[in-house]
């Protein structure tokens, strides 16, 4: 088969890769139906994360099983699958406490930019729909695997609650999609920060009551404007840089939360300002396996549809311009089809 390589900063190949195999009795198999481009797959895009040498990527995935190990029992051959980005066993005590991105057994899925992919832990990291989904919900359900479920993680950790209002910093998909998930855990009021025409409607589509173009010192002013001083219940932090990390503490009230899920990049904490913020941060890898049942139940129910966030559909084999046209915000995400 032919798969997505990162040989370095800007260097996206899609060439032939041996295909996966059973390795593990505790493996599946599956053909993907669906990939995408993660806003995390940038940063090594961009070489601010560096590469030990051509690397496979891709941990954003959903398909049908074409085989599995021997110990594998809770899903089937055709079966269709949304999985984790990162695996998990679903049994050691970290997965028990809800923490499956913390298990003991955890790998990083780094190789579903292609046609096949093999899972570990296949029991424990994908959930299987009751039938094979029609076609134009795969967008949605693609979503639930990493994206959606880190937006939700992100709103989880802030202790979103009915009522309550809520900022978001960060306007790429799960900046968007964590408006989306403030908006169904109850938020009354959601203020999301972009810059960017077309995003700011999607937020407002997904449940954004407000707008706040501002950033930095301007734009903890504005939300503290908003909030006539206090600042935001809740404050989720969606992109991972030292700006944006400061500027979700600082728009958060006293004994409100900050939950951060943007993989953080340069990013130090000056310990005595958190001392008397009296703010909660809480945040890291998302627990997505935690969230998947429910969020799939959401997206077959059409309840909510966060494949929205995917402005652009390439085939498997121009991943390169999928990777291109993030980085250039030309688009918010990128759906691969094999």
């Amino acid at each position: 088969m032919k798969a997505t390589m990162l040989y370095g900063p800007r260097d996206v190949r899609f060439e032939e890769r041996p295909d996966p195999t059973i390795v593990r009795p505790t493996d599946a198999i599956i053909r993907v139906s669906a990939a995408c481009v993660c806003g995390s797959d940038l940063w090594p895009y961009r070489g601010a994360q560096p590469l030990s040498g051509p690397t496979p990527m891709g941990h954003e995935y959903c398909g049908i099983v074409e085989d599995v190990g021997r110990e594998v029992r809770t899903v089937m051959r055709g079966q269709f699958v949304v999985g984790s980005f990162a695996t998990s066993d679903n049994t050691c005590p970290h997965c028990r406490h809800g923490y499956h991105s913390s298990c003991v057994q955890r790998e990083f899925m780094s190789e579903a930019q292609a046609p096949l992919l093999r899972v570990p832990l296949a029991d424990g990291t994908l959930v299987a729909t009751d039938e094979v989904p029609s076609d134009d919900l795969l967008s949605s359900l693609l979503t639930t695997s990493d994206v959606l479920g880190t937006g939700w993680f992100a709103a989880d950790a802030a202790h979103v609650t009915p009522g309550a209002t809520v900022a978001v910093v960060g306007d790429g998909a799960v900046g968007l999609l964590g408006v989306l998930s403030a908006k169904q855990m109850g938020a009354e009021r959601i203020i999301a920060m972009s810059r960017h025409a077309t995003r700011q409607a999607l937020a407002r589509e997904f449940g954004a009551t407000d707008i706040v173009s501002e950033r930095g010192d301007e734009g903890v002013a504005r939300i503290k404007e908003l909030t006539k001083g206090v600042g935001a219940d809740a404050v989720l932090e969606c992109v991972g840089t030292q700006e944006s990390m400061m500027q979700a503490i600082r728009a958060t009230r006293p004994g409100g939360g900050a939950g951060f899920v943007g993989v953080p990049h340069g990013v130090a904490l000056d310990g005595e300002p958190l001392f008397f913020s009296h703010v909660r941060l809480h945040g890291g890898p998302a627990p997505v396996r935690r969230y998947l049942p429910h969020l799939i139940d959401l997206v077959l129910k059409g309840t909510i549809e966060p494949g929205k966030v995917f402005d652009l559909t390439l085939p498997l084999d121009q991943v390169a311009e999928g990777y291109r046209a993030m980085d250039e915000r030309r688009a918010i995400k990128a759906l691969l089809r094999p």
